[in-house]
């Protein structure tokens, strides 16, 4: 059992700023079930808050020109450059969530209010604060999920809107991840995911513990490991233009479905050759990690010496992430069948790569 879950569940501390105290009730009532609630006037949040906060919630007007102003000259002080700040969205309009990512948006949360919803998007934005101050590694550990849970905000929700995603927002992430597992460990990483993150982004996130965690004990160079860092987090980046109801589907895809669902390797190097920037790495992971050495893998069919070392360990660590996952199909392997299973996928994987994993994947049984 990892030092995280020793510790009784703490409390989070949170600012909610609203324009209009008495509209945002329904919502302070939401969050209490989660944290402790200061709720306050956009006109009095404070220019230095307190640093056991773990976050403000921004329940404004956003066409209102004056509320907009308000906030965003509150925001610019530098005790909230590093809050998390989850804005509420009274439509679906694109305007409102626009605005809300322009004044520094961690997530958003949309009325009418589903309260199950928005408590785990609470989960995910904010840490728990007395446990993110608890030690050094505590902190590294929550910084880094942070920071990688920020990158999938900018992945699925940003990026199908028009908004782009660049390299410089994958490199702001990096550290705090790298720092996160060598300092904490794979175990908490993947506890504190799991209990806070689901679907898409959890398996996102899963991925890039492992593949961190598998970099680190290969005593890769430090640059190998960014590398490796930024592609685990991008690598299913198309499946950010899935449509939801094939990518959420609570069951077994169809023959159709499945179709579709293969089309995201080829979309998310699309989007981001489009967008540009993005080294020949990153691309290569995003386009070939289904692909397999005997050539039964997608999109490209690729063979042996045709697919790189970094495709081939991002490979290993997604099928053994997606194994080790619950799915609302089948439950989750356990650690040992999972790696059990590769095995038996003979020429599919790089032997010697998915022995060298073997002690990192079943380290965090």
């Amino acid at each position: 059992m990892s030092a995280l879950e020793n510790q009784p569940s703490p409390k989070r501390r949170l600012l909610l700023a609203s324009d209009r105290t008495d509209r945002s009730s329904e919502l302070a009532g939401i969050l209490q079930s989660v944290g402790e609630v200061d709720t306050i006037s956009t006109l009095d949040i404070p220019e230095a808050p307190a640093d056991h906060f773990a976050g403000i919630v921004v329940d404004i007007n956003l066409r209102s020109p004056e509320s907009v102003q308000l906030v965003r000259n509150k925001l610019r002080a530098e005790a909230y450059r590093s809050m998390p700040r989850l804005f509420v969205l009274s439509d679906g309009l694109h305007h409102g969530s626009m605005q809300a990512w322009a004044l520094g948006a961690t997530d958003t949360i949309s009325r009418p209010f589903d309260a199950q919803g928005i408590l785990q998007r609470i989960r995910s934005a904010f840490p728990d604060t007395v446990r993110f101050d608890a030690t050094a590694s505590g902190k590294a550990l929550n910084r880094g999920i942070a920071a990688a849970h920020e990158v999938m905000v900018k992945i699925f929700e940003k990026l199908p809107a028009g908004i782009p995603l660049t390299i410089g927002d994958v490199m702001q992430a990096e550290n705090q991840i790298l720092k996160a597992v060598k300092q904490s460990s794979l175990r908490e990483w993947l506890t504190t995911v799991g209990r806070h993150h689901t679907d898409s982004y959890r398996h996102c996130l899963f991925v890039t513990g492992f593949a961190v965690a598998f970099a680190q004990h290969l005593g890769m160079r430090e640059d190998d490991q960014r590398r490796l860092t930024r592609a685990s987090l991008l690598h299913d980046v198309g499946k950010a233009f899935i449509p939801l109801a094939v990518l959420d589907k609570p069951g077994k895809l169809t023959d159709q479905e499945i179709s579709v669902m293969r089309q995201h390797p080829r979309l998310g190097y699309e989007a981001l050759v489009a967008q540009g920037g993005f080294p020949p790495e990153m691309l290569d992971v995003v386009l070939h990690h289904h692909e397999f050495l005997d050539g039964s893998g997608y999109p490209n069919g690729l063979r042996g010496d045709q697919i790189s070392d970094i495709v081939r360990l991002t490979t290993i660590v997604d099928i053994y992430t997606a194994l080790v996952e619950k799915r609302a199909y089948r439950l989750p392997f356990t650690h040992t069948e999972a790696f059990a299973t590769m095995e038996k996928m003979g020429g599919k994987l790089d032997p010697h790569l998915l022995h060298a994993f073997r002690p990192v994947a079943l380290g965090t049984r």
